[in-house]
């Protein structure tokens, strides 16, 4: 699906039918079509991908644009899929230690904190169930769809829902305890970065382009930095958000926005240390000293950590819709919309290798461990895989 695909007018949620009528209005054959996938060209495969095992979880991302992410913590992954579906999974072979079939919708998730995991659904509830079992230990019900996976630090759940609001809940009861309401533009992208729960502190991006640190106990407003600013005539012209994955470094905070920035901020002052032009919304990752992201139009770039600019680029897997890139060893992956999963070098950005992992793409980040890398495509299937060297 094209990144315009993504679109919706907030006031219409209800009357559009979300993505499938926005569809309509920006597609136009692939001949005449700037924006059209790439072709693939042979690469030279210098690395060995080995498929060490597949499971499947539900049906996946279901048909409503969701990025269910799984979690992984010690030796066992937790996945969920848009059916209800949810598995705790052994990583090494594959095994379910558990499964639970929840009756509701699920639309974010998973996080993960101590002995409980949490999960979001599409009409506005949270729900804490245990890790080691599954079982449901309370659900409370908020007023927006939850789109990413809800963060506890074993006091405080924090939420963050499509209609712009990130809320508090007591770990232990569920109870709402504050609401933090975000201005939302007209016109944003199908999705919320998930928030970055770091002790008692909250780092949540917004689609108005802004990053906010709250205190997690009060809701209260610490700093907030401006990744982007709204340009432009259109509504779709002046659509910044936050949208993708945001990554905390010791002191420092990188985050993308689309039609934006990456910046890269040092959380005890906000203070903004440096920014580059690029246009995101699958979010950001770091390795190797530099920081990864994925443009739009399919470039992956790698920029320098200390901000002294562009290490390298890729631009040879143009509008394929790529997912966040993700380190794994001496590698980066993307996984494309048709669902190949490329490997670049995180030195210099050539391909290494490259590896169907399923049709239909994987929206979900991937997780790295060493040289294992798990990928949760869109229909359901959570798979593992090897990477060496040749």
């Amino acid at each position: 699906m094209r990144p315009m695909q993504w679109l919706i007018t907030i006031p219409l949620i209800l009357s559009l039918g979300a993505c499938s009528t926005v569809k309509g209005w920006f597609e136009m054959d692939d001949d005449d079509d700037p924006t059209a996938p790439v072709e693939l060209v042979d690469i030279e495969q210098t690395v060995k991908i080995k498929k060490l095992w597949s499971v499947g979880v539900g049906d996946g991302q279901g048909k409503g644009l969701y990025r269910l992410q799984p979690v992984m913590t010690g030796d066992t992954l937790y996945a969920a899929s848009a059916d209800g579906e949810v598995k705790a999974i052994g990583r090494n072979k594959g095994k379910a230690l558990w499964k639970v079939d929840l009756e509701t919708k699920l639309s974010g998730g998973v996080g993960h904190y101590g002995d409980a995991v949490f999960l979001g659904s599409s009409d506005g509830s949270v729900l804490k169930l245990s890790a080691a079992t599954g079982e449901l230990l309370w659900s409370t019900r908020l007023q927006g769809e939850v789109l990413a996976p809800p963060q506890g630090n074993g006091q405080v759940v924090v939420a963050q829902t499509y209609d712009g609001k990130l809320q508090g809940l007591d770990a232990d009861s569920g109870e709402k305890l504050w609401t933090y309401d975000s201005d939302v533009p007209v016109l944003t992208i199908r999705g919320t970065s998930a928030p970055i729960l770091n002790g008692n502190t909250v780092y949540a991006g917004f689609a108005n382009g802004r990053v906010v640190a709250f205190n997690a106990d009060t809701g209260g407003v610490m700093w907030e930095v401006r990744v982007a600013i709204s340009q432009g005539r259109s509504e779709i012209e002046r659509i910044v958000d936050v949208d993708g994955h945001m990554a905390l470094i010791g002191n420092e905070l990188y985050a993308a926005s689309y039609q934006g920035r990456v910046v890269a901020i040092d959380v005890a002052s906000g203070r903004k240390l440096w920014q580059k032009d690029v246009s995101s919304f699958s979010g950001v990752s770091q390795g190797f000293g530099n920081v990864y992201v994925t443009d739009e139009d399919g470039t992956i770039s790698a920029y320098l950590r200390n901000g002294q600019g562009l290490r390298w680029e890729q631009s040879a897997l143009g509008y394929r819709e790529l997912s966040r890139p993700t380190p794994v060893s001496s590698y980066v992956a993307v996984v494309d919309l048709e669902g190949y999963l490329h490997l670049v070098s995180q030195v210099d950005g050539e391909f290494v290798g490259r590896v169907k992992a399923g049709g239909g793409g994987a929206r979900a980040d991937m997780i790295a461990n060493g040289n294992l890398l798990y990928v949760f495509t869109n229909s359901g299937s959570l798979i593992a895989y090897e990477i060496t060297a040749k």
